[in-house]
């Protein structure tokens, strides 16, 4: 159902904004945004972090295409299975799980560009410049990112993914505002250790994904497809 969808999503992002003050706060620092004019400030910091939601979301809308062709043509439980196997792969190997994607040449091609784009656009500092700063952010490599974006395949809907990684990229807003805001106000040890929680969410969603794939007739965490008929619905929910 798109609530549980919205809740999962949220908590995720919420808990994984935390890796992203670590990795993104510096960029937000450099921001140079001024906290006097209250009002300005606000503007101008939601501009910046709308652009990152928006990154997520378009990205989460594309590869919710994939997962749909997938359910098209009667694949949608395997993929869920892949899906998770692949999340769980992504805890037990963290160099995969933090950056392993960024190390095949066409994206790391594509990352060297969005550094350099970056720096451009943090120079300039105007509205517009912003909002494109937010939106480069998203593309920078991030272990939750990726977790969330592999969800968001096996969701199998281009509405379903781009509404979770939506809210997804809702959840990561407070901490990476407050961060604009504040600085860095949590140290590095405390980061770590409340860090420590985002493997753990990963493994839990793969398991997830794969219970929900093999159609085990457990009410809401693997319904099989008999069940999902029998209440009107024609896909699974999570």
């Amino acid at each position: 159902m798109d609530f549980t969808i919205i809740i999962i999503a949220l908590s995720i992002g919420l808990t994984s904004s935390l890796h992203c003050v670590g990795m993104c706060g510096p960029i937000a620092l450099s921001l140079g945004l001024e906290s006097q004019d209250k009002l300005k400030f606000t503007l101008r910091n939601l501009t910046y972090q709308l652009g990152r939601v928006t990154t997520y979301t378009i990205l989460g809308a594309i590869l919710g295409l994939i997962g749909e062709s997938f359910k098209f043509v009667g694949l949608q439980n395997y993929l869920s299975i892949l899906i998770g196997v692949l999340m769980i792969i992504m805890v037990m190997i963290p160099k995969f799980y933090e950056n392993g994607a960024t190390q095949l040449q066409p994206i790391n091609a594509l990352m060297v560009k969005v550094k350099i784009s970056l720096g451009k656009y943090l120079i300039k500092k105007d509205s517009s410049s912003l909002y494109i700063i937010g939106l480069l952010n998203g593309l920078l490599p991030c272990g939750m990112v990726y977790a969330s974006l592999t969800a968001a395949i096996g969701l199998g809907s281009v509405y379903k993914s781009a509404l979770f990684m939506f809210f997804f990229g809702l959840g990561t807003l407070p901490l990476m505002f407050a961060t604009v805001l504040f600085g860095n106000f949590l140290s590095v040890k405390q980061r770590q250790t409340i860090l420590k929680v985002l493997p753990i969410i990963t493994l839990i969603l793969g398991i997830l994904f794969i219970l929900r794939g093999l159609e085990l007739n457990i009410p809401y965490i693997s319904p099989s497809k008999a069940a999902l008929q029998l209440n009107g619905m024609d896909d699974h929910t999570m």
